[in-house]
């Protein structure tokens, strides 16, 4: 153990109270949570009177209540100090490994210290202040007449609940608690047993072969009852335990109540006289023989793990480092308002790092560019513009443009081999085929289900139809005629315009919805690639992103109305076309359609997707400023930032851990 490195052992003798202070000081900094610790621990179900062992061991009157014996572990040390100095004891709890801060903090003020005594009254109500928890007790003798001896009581187990008192989960608790210090490589176990029952039966033995199947670091110790069968044991004639049996004789209920009575001039006159116990070897009975025992095999024991210090010094600094590691990948600390503001203020800066160089295309300059090319936003949206340009051209449109020249100007141009009577059959057999859906990038979003109610639906739009856009115009005009003369009603256009871009809300929503899509997907993953905690990620963004990009939707909705209802222009080409249009025929009216498209698909763009997503004062990508992190309310800021409680005791179990480990650390220097 690394505690020996720097101390001599040879030549020192039993219960080395330098070293076992070392060894003690290890386990008060909770030490045993992380790595494997020397460790004398005391084992027994609640019959075996395991509470009179200690009480003889410790001379303080162990509370017999079996309530108070259930929960937890106490640390005893006996440290000798120099001669005509007054006995102490001090008693303090240790948290248990993983409890959280607050826990802790209340624990460490707990402290009972320098009293000369400990009567039943006062250890049945130290005991009682540590009853409900799972924590260990620590206390400490020190004294002239003590031996150098440090041990642990577990707590005693038991198979038969109690009504009021103990419960099914109590007695798996207890198992649990005592199994954990049984299955340490270091621990020695000293195994309290009753002489008068059939020791084949009792469940603590058959613990310590399993955690210990060589039997070498078991101790046996045998506390009442005259049975021959246990002599062959206790002079290791059928004992299967290396280190061997002790038997003591506990005081009766008759000696307790006697005040006057002396535990161990009782049990040295019984030892004498009574047989057969009279015929065993002095070093195999009584207290005092148990006490010199449980040194030497705790000299023998630190002896053993000697040449094994390096070994736990490394397993220190290996979960060390890697609790710090856990701790750092946590991010910045969020217990108060300012940590969640300067948290926020964090992100903000390396998100707006990460959207410069995405809108300027410097995707050389962040490995996250190379690694997910879903957040190449610029050139992801330009493709975009480029495809909606495309398919409003193609399929914008309710019927198709023919090169049409009217009669006595030119030849008219021969119709497009999609034209014939039965052209709309054709339409209708192959709708599905010739069909586009207006959404493109329903893949290459993984995130789009929190603004979904935002988006447009999906749906398929088909080609323009292939008959004559010419009839059906002439059967407008038709159904539209009035007393002009030689002109068109206006509202003959209007309705003209109108089911000619009966697909632009289709096909604009649809561009629209991706470029949110698109954007939304960029936020989410340069955000997962900046802040690890889902919670923030989550709150930071639906609700204020979704109005954003709402905005953005209802401007798309603005224009379509503009475009498609109000027939208005300065452009002078839109003019020209018209002033000729109404010169020449009704026939060359879908013209004017086709000028109309090139403004919209241009509004779109340029105010739908531009200004209100990518370039505009409002722009999603803009909502995280520092600006936004200062209008944060705290309750707003405990919302967005503040860690769960779950992250919370994590960060907490670290910190404490990494103290924990510094702590024994240098200690073991």
């Amino acid at each position: 153990m690394a505690v020996m490195s720097t101390l001599k052992l040879p030549g020192q003798g039993l219960g080395d109270p330098v070293l076992l202070d070392k060894i003690d000081q290890l386990l008060a900094c909770n030490l045993a949570g992380y790595v494997n610790l020397l460790q004398l621990v005391v084992v027994g179900d609640q019959s075996s009177e395991k509470s009179s062992v200690l009480e003889g061991l410790t001379k303080l009157p162990f509370p017999r209540d079996s309530e108070l014996c259930t929960r937890f572990a106490t640390h005893i040390i006996f440290r000798r100090t120099q001669a005509h100095t007054k006995r102490s004891i001090s008693a303090s709890i240790i948290p248990a490994y993983g409890k959280p801060a607050e826990h802790v903090s209340r624990l460490a003020a707990w402290k009972a210290t320098h009293m000369e005594s400990l009567d039943s009254e006062s250890f049945a109500r130290t005991m009682h202040e540590v009853h409900e928890t799972m924590d260990v007790f620590r206390l400490e003798i020190c004294g002239p007449e003590e031996d150098n001896l440090s041990i642990i009581d577990v707590p005693g187990i038991f198979k038969n609940t109690t009504d009021g008192l103990t419960t099914k989960q109590d007695m798996k608790m207890v198992k649990d608690m005592v199994l954990s210090y049984m299955r340490n490589p270091r621990s020695i176990m000293l195994t309290v047993f009753p002489a008068n029952v059939d020791i084949a039966t009792q469940e603590n033995l058959e613990m310590a072969r399993e955690c210990d199947p060589e039997g070498s670091r078991t101790q046996g110790v045998f506390t009442k009852g005259a049975e021959d069968k246990f002599i062959d044991l206790v002079e290791g004639k059928t004992s299967s335990l290396k280190l061997g049996w002790i038997v003591v004789r506990n005081a009766g209920q008759q000696q307790l109540l006697d005040q006057d009575s002396n535990r161990d001039v009782v049990e040295s006159q019984f030892f004498r006289e009574a047989h057969p116990w009279n015929n065993l070897v002095k070093d195999k009975v009584g207290i005092a023989s148990l006490k010199t025992c449980l040194q030497e095999v705790q000299t023998t024991q630190i002896r053993r793990e000697f040449p094994k210090a390096c070994r736990m010094r490394a397993e220190v600094g290996r979960k060390l480092k890697a609790m710090k590691q856990d701790l750092s990948a946590l991010g910045i600390e969020r217990s108060t308002p300012e940590q969640r503001r300067n948290f926020l203020l964090d992100i903000i800066v390396k998100f707006q790092n990460i959207v410069s160089q995405a809108m300027a295309t410097s995707y050389g300059t962040h490995g996250l560019f190379e690694k997910d090319e879903d957040t190449r936003l610029a050139t992801i949206v330009r493709n975009r513009m480029d495809v909606f340009k495309s398919d409003m051209e193609e399929y914008g449109f309710e019927y198709r443009f023919l090169n049409w020249t009217p009669t006595g100007v030119g030849p008219k141009a021969e119709p497009d081999s999609g034209d014939s009577e039965d052209s709309d059959d054709d339409d209708d057999e192959d709708e599905e085929a010739d069909g586009i859906p207006v959404r493109k990038n329903l893949n290459a979003s993984e995130h789009s289900g929190t603004i979904d109610d935002i988006l447009h639906e999906q749906v398929n739009i088909r080609k323009p139809r292939g008959d004559s856009i010419l009839a059906w115009i002439e059967d407008q005009y038709g159904a539209s005629r009035g007393f002009e003369l030689g002109t068109f009603q206006t509202s003959l256009l209007c309705t003209i315009v109108n089911k000619q871009s009966g697909k632009w809300t289709d096909l604009a929503l649809g561009y629209v919805s991706d470029v949110i899509d698109i954007m939304h997907t960029f936020i989410l993953k340069v955000l997962l690639s900046i802040c690890p905690d889902e919670q923030i990620r989550d709150k930071f963004l639906v609700d204020e992103l979704s109005k954003r990009y709402k905005e953005a939707m209802d401007q798309a909705q603005m224009i379509l109305e503009v475009e498609r209802m109000n027939l208005m222009t300065l452009d002078n080409k839109f003019q020209q076309t018209l002033d000729i249009a109404q010169k020449r025929s009704h026939q060359e009216q879908y013209e004017i359609v086709k000028v109309a498209s090139k403004r919209f698909i241009d509004n779109i763009c340029m105010q739908a997707t531009g200004y209100c997503l990518l370039t505009g004062p409002c722009k999603p990508l803009g909502l995280f400023s520092p600006q936004f992190v200062a209008d944060l309310e705290e309750n707003q800021l405990m919302d967005i930032a503040g860690e769960d409680a779950t992250l919370s005791r994590r960060r907490a179990q670290l910190k404490m851990g990494i103290q924990d480990l510094e702590t024994g650390r240098k200690i073991m220097m």
